[in-house]
């Protein structure tokens, strides 16, 4: 089995900007890389352009909350899925875990979910159990939904594209640029920094990287706090490494993460950041003592200012802990590999009773 092709569906609810539609893509394109066939199933979004060429893409409705349209999906995805020889169906959010689910039901193709939240404990992880197998990407996701997962379920960490891109900021940059990148959604905690910030005197920038639901809200709240001479929205960009490189620290603020992205990356180009005291944060820091209390606009305010007065950061994250895309592909194909077996071995016993 090892070294074999396989044939990988890959299910999310929408292929826009942010952490699971970027793990996504990199995973899709590595698995192409490696001699691996797979397709993409979502609604549909920008990052689709940036797929491997050999990658298909498929649209469905899997975004839809709507019990009947995931059940439709279902039977389009077993009926495609046994036509076509599909050996892997792997889902990345609630609602195309159902779908995988169901879809495994009627054709028999085993299915895989990665979870990439620490998500709240409901009725809508049931299906994980009936998943042949479940991926965490940190040992902080795997614990907190250890009650719904099945027998075989595995930490991997998202691995990162290589990059030749380093920190090409300064802690002595004058104005000191600040630089927040990522979705625009209330669990990010942009809205807990720009708060901090609004007491914070000195001569500094924030550059706010990203897009998303809370944008207008969020360019409502600087205006409110005066900061708009200070704060800039520049939306999604595809250069975000280049203003990472170029940032003299980066804001990490998230109220939950399963693993972020934006912050493995920081780490990788050696940035200095200021990060929320979250678990899977504290499972890639090196002084779990110096990051800050998510949500707490004081503790915030007072890092800020820190870093400002002393510009000198600290050697906060271990960057060893920070792989590849490649290896996290060989990785999940592990996984992958592992469950066809299973389901062979299941299909060899029922031909032997039958």
């Amino acid at each position: 089995m090892k070294g074999e092709s396989l044939k990988v569906i890959q299910m999310l609810p929408e292929f826009h900007e942010g952490g699971v539609e970027r793990h996504v893509l990199w995973l899709s394109g590595a698995l192409a890389k490696q001699g691996h066939e797979v397709m993409v199933v979502s609604k549909g979004g920008k990052l689709e352009r940036f797929l491997d060429e050999t990658v298909k893409v498929w649209h469905l409705p899997v975004h839809a909350k709507n019990p009947f349209t995931a059940l439709w999906c279902a039977l389009l995805v077993a009926r495609r899925a046994r036509k076509e020889g599909w050996q892997i169906i792997h889902a990345h959010s609630r609602v195309p875990f159902w779908i995988a689910w169901w879809a495994s039901s009627l054709s028999g193709v085993s299915w895989v979910a990665t979870l990439h939240a620490t998500f709240r404990h409901s009725r809508a992880l049931v299906p994980l159990k009936k998943a042949c197998a479940c991926i965490a990407v940190s040992q902080t996701v795997k614990d907190h939904l250890a009650p719904y997962l099945p027998d075989k379920a595995f930490v991997i960490y998202n691995g990162l594209l290589p990059t030749d891109v380093r920190w090409q900021g300064s802690l002595r940059d004058d104005p000191f640029k600040f630089l927040f990148v990522g979705r625009l959604s209330p669990k990010k905690g942009l809205q807990v920094a720009l708060k901090a910030l609004a007491d914070v005197e000195g001569r500094w920038l924030l550059d706010v990287v990203g897009d998303g639901p809370m944008r207008a809200e969020l360019e409502d709240l600087v205006e409110k706090l005066g900061l708009s001479h200070k704060v800039k929205f520049w939306g999604f960009r595809e250069d975000a490494d280049e203003w990472i490189a170029r940032c003299s620290c980066l804001l990490f603020p998230s109220l939950e993460e399963g693993m972020g992205m934006t912050l493995m990356r920081a780490i990788q180009m050696g940035v200095p950041v200021l990060a929320s005291n979250l678990p899977p944060v504290r499972e890639l820091c090196l002084n779990p003592k110096a990051l800050l209390e998510p949500g707490d606009e004081g503790s915030w305010r007072k890092g800020i200012e820190d870093i400002l007065r002393e510009r000198k950061a600290l050697q906060l994250f271990d960057r060893d802990k920070i792989g590849t895309v490649d290896d996290m592909a060989r990785d999940v194909a592990s996984v992958y590999q592992l469950c066809i077996k299973e389901t062979g071995k299941g299909k060899q016993k029922n031909a032997d009773c039958s």
